[in-house]
């Protein structure tokens, strides 16, 4: 049961780009006080996290389904849906309940409304500084039903290379993933700093490329050192 816990942990972090130091970073950044030493006994099986770990765990990889991943029993609804299907299920969940049309009487409290706190990161701040998601510097911001449920954190846009679609100190909503595909916009590292452009992935090269053509394109000539963080939330 641990070991196969711990596999299943392990194969969602690396599907999500994340070594065991970066998501022990984000375990802590949420209040859980760990190592990347503890996260690879967890993974290995040598020991397992407790219950409060374990939410937040499944909270920053985006497990949804948990009774289904790891008990191998799902809810009905899910039957026949891959990870993705999944996620829509619980994303359209909450889009009804975020309306205040569809309230329990029998519940007390405030309606439609889901307050969270996600960390926006100033890409000027963060030029030459490496990973942004390390980063220890960002500003905690109260959002609710106007951010997209998928948004893990934000960006401000420095300039005005991304007009007409962006804005000079803009905040964007950022979904957090490690693969984008050709014309997605979304937020890169490459040579040390963090940039906020559209990914263009064709013969003759990759590019990461302004909406304003006065800017130029950044030019990838070491594809294997930039890394995609995460593309717009929606």
């Amino acid at each position: 049961m641990a070991n196969s816990f711990g596999e299943k942990i392990c194969a969602f972090r690396k599907q999500r780009g994340l070594s065991q130091r970066e998501f022990a970073s984000l375990l802590n950044k949420r209040g859980v006080k760990v190592t990347n030493q503890a996260v690879s006994k967890w993974e290995s099986g040598a020991s397992l996290p407790n219950a409060i770990q374990f939410l937040i765990i499944c909270d920053i990889l985006d497990i949804l389904d948990i009774s289904g991943l790891f008990i191998g029993k799902s809810y009905d609804l899910f039957s026949g849906l891959n990870e993705e299907g999944r996620q829509r299920v619980f994303e359209y969940a909450d889009m009804l309940r975020d309306s205040g049309k569809y309230d329990d009487p029998e519940i007390t409290g405030p309606h439609g409304t889901r307050i969270r706190t996600l960390p926006v990161y100033d890409l000027a701040e963060a030029a030459g500084k490496g990973r942004l998601l390390d980063l220890p510097d960002y500003t905690p911001v109260e959002v609710g039903t106007e951010v997209p449920v998928s948004a893990n954190f934000g960006v401000r846009i420095a300039g005005d290379s991304m007009e007409p679609d962006y804005h000079d100190g803009q905040i964007v909503w950022i979904h957090q993933q490690s693969k984008l595909e050709h014309g997605d916009v979304g937020v890169f590292i490459y040579e040390n700093s963090a940039y906020f452009k559209r990914l263009r992935d064709r013969v003759g090269g990759i590019r990461l490329q302004c909406i304003d053509s006065n800017y130029p394109d950044i030019i990838v000539s070491a594809p294997e050192n930039l890394i995609a963080v995460g593309i717009v939330a929606k």
